[in-house]
């Protein structure tokens, strides 16, 4: 035993003790004015008299004046030698006051060689009966010789003691241990030590506490009768003081402690045992909770796939719609959630994977297709799937979109061709040139050419026609049957009306011969007339066309297309009027010449009317033109600034991002300090990239307006919504996985009892050899900064020592490994055969434990723990129910049987 260094000083009226420990702090601040206190004085007379007698008497003597009996000195050394157990110089036999003085000394003296400064104290003080004096010398003999000794975990002397009594008396009623005064001044607290360790002594359920004479008069007399406690205070003094002598109790309270030291090692192994069963619950219940998540996660994986599997069209545009915004509602409302979920899932994985690599428990082996591994293969799918799913959606809205413009498209110029071909074939099949003069059948031929030329120029309408039904089939249009019937009639009625053409021409150059008189003007008017009224044909059905554009120049194009038609206008208006000037000179020379017209064109069935008509549809559908294209622009103009809002924001996130996952990479690299240091810092990158949340936010909304504008491209920016999602999904995974990491680092360090400056050191040498600053070593850095730190390596033993840290084979050692490896041999952790141990104290040396002894020495939670996991032990002379603590022990540990 070490020597504690103890200075005390003694004045006329009062003494003081200083000592260099923590226990004697407390007394360096001992009242001079209460020591004067007579009742304070009494009690100490009275205690430290009987103390002194309960060791003398080993001896065969006593005192009975405290002050006066240690005049002489010679029961002083006598008393120094019974509590020391050493031998003390041979004293003067003289009766002298130098003879007393001298034994004194030489009792001081082996105080003082015990750690213990006696400042400004002479043996003459002791000698002439001093009471203050000797009883501060009293008590320094008690503080050294009975208290100081006392340690309760890592707590020793009065605040070691303190505690021991808090312990003990912690279940019972009405005790409430504080101080070594006013805290036993009912009696309870005494009592409540005897019952804890013999409670066949005194039936603590009888006490009351409105009865302190009687609760410390029971405690003295057990005490004194079966625990040899000899009484050592007053119950009225210590009553009618209102606080009682602080060293008397302590020194009483001592004795307790002395003659129950033998339980506290029970108690301490049930103490092991209680921590060995709570790491076991506590990692059975972290191993169901995973099971749990594991299975809720992979059961959502598994309904999930086949929904975004689901490649089924729907034949609306509505309905399509309606799919995206399930599968919008899907990313936003049900995916993070389950993304929050997996990355929990492994940090509880990894946390008790430590934390039974910490207990020198067997690593957890989840139920087969539950590894970390298994569920991230099962997201990788899901994410894959679900990438597919939104690029088929987005596919399929342009295409019904595509459709539902091909298919109005389709049926406006059907509605026109058909309006156009109503009649012709009966127009064709009439025989009326059988009856016609001359001048009718060459009015009917130059009709006819009129038609075939009106024939031809409406080719071009037939063959766009047929392509559009053709690309509506192609895109799968969900009415392709009715398209194709209606193009298919159109084909076949467009066949019938070549052959008709053919046949009336044939018929009508048969008859030519015969019919000579044509009319000049006529034939001129419809050979001018026919072309213009096809431009104008063209001119509305253009102007009529429907569109579908998806940028400012786009729409620009046509915009500048509609000028360029504006201005052939004027043109256009010179060309109506000289055709209706053919016409205007027929009715001058009809007018002139007293010609009777009948007032019909034989060569063309338009008439001037028809060609105004026309033409003022053709004026009133231009500025109607104007207006859609210029509200397409406005439109299209909206759209841009979505596509320039868009991109603003994500040009700015998207770095962001990506600079917090740089910095994370780094932060457990470069960031120094203690690891709670390092802790606060990583929790501050939390909060920040939390609170970065409402720009994501916002910036889903953003993109859910340009969807919902059937937005698909924007030149502003190279970053998509789904490269923002990933980003921030893979970043709130860092950091947590980094937090995850100092937190095992941290679980580490206290329960293998590393210091900062080894953590500094490993991470120092780790940092030296991590070439890539990536917080990951190669297998050659690994081996090099273990050659740095003085390890022999051969390959068998670096093969050893890399399946250690590196079970997975994934080719690179991690900071934790590094710090597990790094602590493993040096680690002071349970082991099978301490607990086992520990089982067999509390079973009285026995090979077998009963469930009354787990009962009796263990927590009630912990001992129905053992009771329900112990298997009943068979052996010799074994009683019934004896349970079997040693195989239990084992495979606590994943050990077999010792």
């Amino acid at each position: 035993m070490t020597a504690v260094e103890t200075q005390i000083t003694y004045t006329t009226n009062s003494y003081t003790i200083q000592h260099e420990d923590a226990y004697m702090t407390q007394e360096e601040d001992w009242d001079r004015d209460l020591l004067l206190d007579p009742a304070w004085e009494k009690q100490q007379r009275k205690t430290f008299t009987a103390w002194c007698n309960s060791h003398l008497r080993k001896a065969g003597t006593q005192i009975e004046n405290i002050e006066e009996d240690f005049r002489n000195g010679l029961k002083l050394m006598l008393l120094l030698e019974v509590i020391s157990g050493e031998r003390l110089p041979k004293p003067d036999k003289g009766k002298m006051r130098f003879h007393k003085i001298a034994n004194v000394n030489k009792a001081l003296d082996f105080i003082c060689s015990k750690g213990v400064k006696l400042v400004s104290i002479g043996a003459e003080e002791i000698v002439d009966g001093n009471v203050k004096m000797t009883l501060g010398m009293i008590w320094t003999i008690i503080l050294r010789f009975a208290i100081q000794d006392i340690s309760v975990e890592e707590t020793s002397a009065k605040e070691g003691l303190l505690l021991w009594c808090q312990r003990k008396t912690a279940p019972y009623r009405n005790v409430n241990v504080q101080n070594f005064h006013i805290s036993w001044k009912d009696g309870l607290a005494l009592c409540a030590l005897i019952h804890r360790h013999r409670p066949d002594l005194i039936d603590y359920s009888k006490l009351r506490k409105d009865d302190p004479i009687g609760n410390l008069n029971t405690a003295f007399e057990v005490a004194e009768k079966y625990l040899d406690i000899p009484k050592m205070l007053d119950a009225e003094d210590i009553v009618n003081t209102p606080k009682p002598d602080e060293k008397a109790i302590m020194t009483y309270v001592s004795c307790f402690y002395h003659a129950f030291a033998g339980a506290e090692q029970a108690e301490t192994a049930a103490n092991r045992i209680c921590k060995v069963l709570a790491v076991n619950q506590e990692n059975e219940k972290l191993m169901e909770e995973y099971e749990k998540l594991a299975s809720e996660l992979l059961e959502w994986i598994r309904r999930t796939i086949p929904w975004l599997e689901n490649r089924v069209a729907e034949q609306t545009m509505r309905a399509m719609q309606q799919k995206l915004e399930d599968f919008r509602d899907y990313r936003r409302v049900h995916k993070p959630p389950r993304v929050q979920e997996k990355c929990q899932l492994e940090i509880n994985f990894n946390t008790l994977q430590t934390k039974l690599r910490l207990s020198n428990r067997p690593a957890f082996m989840p139920s087969e297709g539950k590894m970390v591994s298994d569920i991230a293969n099962a997201w990788k799918g899901l994410e894959q799937v679900e990438k597919g799913y939104e690029e088929w959606l987005l596919t399929e809205i342009r295409r019904l979109e595509r459709l539902d413009h091909l298919a109005e498209k389709f049926k406006q110029k059907c509605a026109m061709h058909e309006a156009w071909t109503a009649g012709k074939e009966d127009l064709l099949s009439q025989k009326d040139y059988e009856s016609a003069s001359l001048m009718e059948i060459r009015a009917l031929m130059r009709k006819h050419e009129a038609f075939e030329s009106d024939l031809a120029a409406h080719q071009d309408r037939v063959e766009q026609i047929a392509a559009i039904a053709q690309e509506l089939n192609e895109l799968d249009y969900h009415d392709a049957a009715t398209v194709n019937t209606r193009c298919q009639g159109i084909c076949d009625q467009w066949d019938n009306l070549g052959t008709l053409t053919q046949k009336r021409r044939d018929s009508l150059e048969r008859v030519e011969k015969l019919w000579e008189t044509i009319d000049q003007l006529y034939l001129e008017f419809a050979k001018r007339a026919a072309p213009f009224n096809n431009w104008m044909d063209g001119a509305m059905e253009d102007l009529q066309d429907m569109f579908i554009v998806h940028s400012i120049e786009e729409i620009q194009s046509l915009i500048t297309a509609h000028d360029q038609f504006k201005a052939t206008l004027p043109e256009a208006d010179k060309e109506r009027m000289a055709t209706l000037g053919i016409h205007n000179e027929i009715l001058k020379i009809a007018q002139t010449y007293g010609i009777k017209l009948s007032g019909i064109n034989p060569y063309t069935n338009l008439s001037p009317q028809d060609i105004s008509t026309k033409w003022d549809t053709v004026k009133h559908l231009v500025p109607l033109r104007d207006q859609m294209l210029q509200e397409e622009v406005a439109r299209q103009q909206a759209n841009e600034r979505l596509r320039r809002q868009f991109a603003a924001q994500a040009n700015i996130i998207g770095p962001w991002i990506q600079t917090k996952m740089e910095e994370i990479s780094h932060v457990s690299v470069d960031i120094a300090g203690s690891l709670e240091e390092q802790m606060n810092s990583l929790k501050q990158y939390e909060q920040n990239i939390i609170n970065y949340k409402s720009n994501i936010d916002k910036l889903e909304g953003d993109h859910q307006l340009i969807q919902e504008s059937l937005i698909f491209d924007n030149k502003h920016t190279n970053y998509t919504m789904e490269h923002i999602r990933v980003g921030w999904e893979q970043l709130l995974t860092t950091i947590a996985r980094t937090i995850n990491e100092v937190e095992n680092q941290i679980l580490t360090r206290d329960a293998k009892g590393i210091s900062q400056e080894q953590l500094n050191e490993f991470r120092a040498s780790f940092n030296h050899f991590d070439r890539k600053r990536n917080g990951m070593m190669d297998p050659d850095d690994f081996r090099a900064c273990l050659i740095s730190m003085g390890y022999d390596l051969g390959e068998v033993e670096f093969a050893r020592i890399m399946t250690l840290v590196d079970p997975n084979n994934t080719g690179v050692v991690t900071f934790q490994a590094f710090i597990d490896f790094m602590t493993r041999e040096t680690a002071e952790t349970d082991t099978a055969e301490q607990v086992m141990a520990s089982f067999k104290i509390l079973a009285s040396d026995k090979n077998y434990i009963t469930v009354e002894e787990l009962r009796r020495e263990l927590p009630p939670e912990q001992a129905e723990y053992c009771i329900t996991r112990m298997t009943r032990y068979v052996g010799p002379d074994s009683p019934p129910g004896a349970l079997d603590y040693i195989s239990f022990s084992s495979a606590l540990y994943g050990e077999s049987d010792l």
